[in-house]
């Protein structure tokens, strides 16, 4: 497989993959709905439900990424049924135009998120086995993962990787983190952050590309899991910012965030054995390797 196509690849995490395949000198596209400068592109429109039917027939592989950012908007219901539909519909219309080819893709590797167990599942360690939640976000993922699924009928490998809370220096939770002049935990602090730094997440996916005995769900996270506040309290650290070990009150964030607030209040803790039992090799284990490398910038 040398051929890969990306939704979403012009997103964090799509950047990320993009940069680590053409590294090894794998051909990316990218589907989106407007051409992009430097970068080869076939153009969809998810609203419209259609699709350059020639993107099936050049893509060897998927990575599916494209999906409405759960936290860049307050969760009115039109932004709910954005988020949605964004996910849901994307995965339609990829799975529609896999579907009429004779010669279709031998691989999906989609994102997913752990937001499938519920925003706030307490400190019970969680595997891919465990139920999923009841709210908002549980019910998104189950829609989401229900509709990837599908191309299991088409005999083509399937995965979903249910993403944790992505570390970068160039953006994602460490921006908002420690966007305020001062960084304190958010309620109690006590809340876990299943965390996985960006390049190991980019990895993660290409491991699951080109290893044909990966398929179907795996927790996208690092080995081991951290609280709010130390996480907070690390972070600030590393980037030489103060840290108060008061939290910001939960009546504030919930003013302010509205529905929104139950992902930053609640938390989950969950494992990521049965991606290592799989063959992935973490690069950063623990929370210091990942910041020290985030923040020093020292080489990937």
């Amino acid at each position: 497989m040398k051929k890969i196509l990306i939704t979403g690849g012009s997103g964090l995490v799509g950047k990320k993959i993009t940069e680590q395949l053409e590294r090894e000198d794998y051909e990316v596209a990218w589907l989106s709905r407007s051409p992009k400068e430097g970068r080869k592109t076939f153009i969809w429109d998810v609203e419209k439900q259609e699709i350059d039917p020639y993107a099936m027939r050049w893509a060897d592989a998927i990575i599916h990424l494209a999906g409405a950012g759960v936290a860049d908007k307050r969760w009115t219901e039109k932004r709910k049924r954005e988020i949605l539909d964004s996910r849901v519909e994307s995965t339609r219309l990829l799975f529609e135009a896999a579907r009429t080819e004779e010669e279709k893709p031998k691989v999906i590797v989609s994102a997913s998120a752990v937001g499938y167990y519920g925003m706030d599942t307490g400190d019970t360690l969680l595997n891919e086995e465990d139920k999923p939640g009841d709210d908002f976000l549980a019910e998104v993922v189950k829609k989401w993962e229900k509709e990837v699924k599908h191309f299991e009928s088409l005999h083509i490998r399937t995965v979903m990787l249910r993403i944790g809370i992505v570390l970068a220096s160039e953006g994602g939770a460490l921006s908002e983190i420690l966007r305020p002049p001062v960084a304190a935990p958010l309620g109690t602090g006590e809340q876990f952050m299943s965390w996985i730094h960006l390049s190991d997440l980019a990895r993660m996916f290409r491991h699951a590309l080109f290893n044909d005995s990966v398929h179907g769900v795996y927790n996208a996270v690092g080995p081991k899991p951290v609280t709010n506040r130390e996480l907070t309290e690390k972070a600030a650290k590393a980037k030489g910012k103060p840290f108060v070990n008061v939290g910001v009150p939960k009546a504030v964030l919930r003013v302010v965030l509205g529905e929104m607030a139950q992902m930053v209040l609640g938390g989950n803790k969950v494992s990521s054995l049965k991606i290592q039992s799989a063959g992935y090799k973490f690069r950063y284990n623990d929370i210091d390797d990942a910041l020290g490398q985030l923040f020093y910038q020292y080489k990937e």
